[in-house]
């Protein structure tokens, strides 16, 4: 691979970033979170950039926070008109027997499925999920729900999932990663719309029964930082964790952390998390759609370079923190062989913020460039053949 004929040095980088904000992005570098969680995953949702990940793939007790696995499947049943959000549903002694966080729920009860997916989302009700996972397993069964809830996880790309029960009751094998954990949000928050909004509903009062637990658990949501979900979780084994998501603007970040030592030291670390996400980073447009990045050396044409442009405004996620310089090359295999078509892909422009993953972007010829024409091969091959003539041999005795 061969780099454009000048570099691109911070000058150059200069002229290809596009507005005004150009020379500020220059002197880039976030501030790396140190998180206290034992394991966390941060993504930037909006453009899919990965902020934080450390022990993102290892898979650990989620606690409640899996529960969210047993809300996309009740969600997908409502969609495919399987349950009926006004729906009731019985309640088993199997239910009935949770411990833990409850809607206190007893086998003389038939409850709505809308009152059962508040009571897992918001009061994080063993019971209820259980009462979801035996309605929509094939065997009737909570253990016959979770393999259900294994194998579609699989299927959503969460590799790092399994589970053997629907609410997160600590058990042998019943595990997740935060990186899992952060996709499944992800996809609550893109497949279901209408059901999302729930998740940043404050308290909830089932029948008045159980005054001691009608409030959500989530931290975030009673600060002013745009907040709006997931779900929280805790057992001894896991510690305390929390699936959160906020919005500021145009931009929304999601993240999953485990293992923090306590309540508060979760609501902080959330807090803390979201804080930085968005204040020491944000979203700018670095190449102008058709405006020209590089130019890159041509072989046998009638011009000696062609010109390489982006087919679309490029916008990144990109730190704002002062720091040390945005990394950008150009890299393609050449010379270039003429004749060239405007339009055709030639190289790639790689964009490496501090911190961040690389950013590749594809890069075009911005116009034709025809053959040479038997004069210009002529001039090229004369060329060669005295450049070849005129290097010195290299003698036996020499060698």
């Amino acid at each position: 691979m061969r780099r454009p004929k000048s570099p691109l040095s911070s000058l150059s980088l200069r002229r290809l970033l596009a507005g005004a904000a150009a020379a500020a992005l220059l002197a880039t570098g976030a501030q790396a979170f140190d998180t206290s969680a034992r394991a966390a995953f941060v993504l930037d949702y909006t453009t899919g950039t990965v902020l934080l990940a450390k022990d993102a793939d290892k898979a650990v007790p989620p606690a409640s926070m899996s529960k969210l696995m047993t809300l996309y499947m009740a969600f997908e049943a409502i969609r495919d008109g399987r349950l009926k959000l006004d729906e009731t549903l019985p309640v088993s002694e199997h239910a009935m027997s949770y411990g833990g966080s409850t809607m206190f729920l007893d086998t003389t009860d038939r409850v709505k499925v809308e009152d059962l997916l508040r009571g897992i989302i918001v009061l994080s009700g063993n019971d209820a999920c259980a009462v979801i996972a035996e309605a929509l397993s094939p065997n009737g069964t909570e253990a016959g729900f979770a393999d259900l809830m294994t194998r579609r996880a699989q299927q959503l790309g969460m590799t790092n999932s399994s589970f053997a029960n629907a609410s997160g009751w600590p058990a042998q094998g019943h595990v997740m990663s935060m990186r899992d954990l952060t996709l499944l949000a992800r996809h609550i928050i893109e497949d279901f719309p209408e059901f999302y909004p729930i998740f940043s509903e404050r308290r909830f009062e089932f029948d008045g029964r159980a005054p001691q637990n009608v409030s959500n658990r989530n931290p975030l949501l009673r600060l002013d930082i745009g907040a709006d979900g997931l779900k929280t979780g805790h057992t001894s084994e896991a510690g305390y964790g929390l699936v959160g998501s906020a919005k500021q603007g145009d931009r929304r970040v999601i993240f999953a952390i485990s293992g923090l030592d306590s309540d508060r030291a979760r609501a902080e670390e959330s807090e803390s998390i979201v804080n930085w996400a968005f204040r020491q980073f944000a979203e700018r447009k670095l190449v102008e759609k058709g405006k020209e990045v590089a130019r890159a050396e041509v072989f046998l044409g009638n011009k000696e370079t062609v010109g390489l442009v982006a087919r679309d405004d490029i916008e990144m996620l990109i730190p704002v923190t002062p720091g040390t310089e945005l990394g950008a090359e150009v890299v393609y295999t050449g010379p270039l062989q003429a004749p060239i078509t405007a339009g055709q892909q030639l190289a790639e422009l790689i964009i490496t913020p501090e911190g961040l993953p690389e950013h590749r972007v594809p890069l075009f010829a911005a116009e034709d460039v025809p053959s040479g024409g038997f004069v210009k091969r002529m001039m090229v091959v004369s060329t060669n053949l005295i450049g070849r003539l005129q290097t010195p041999a290299t003698s036996p005795e020499a060698m």
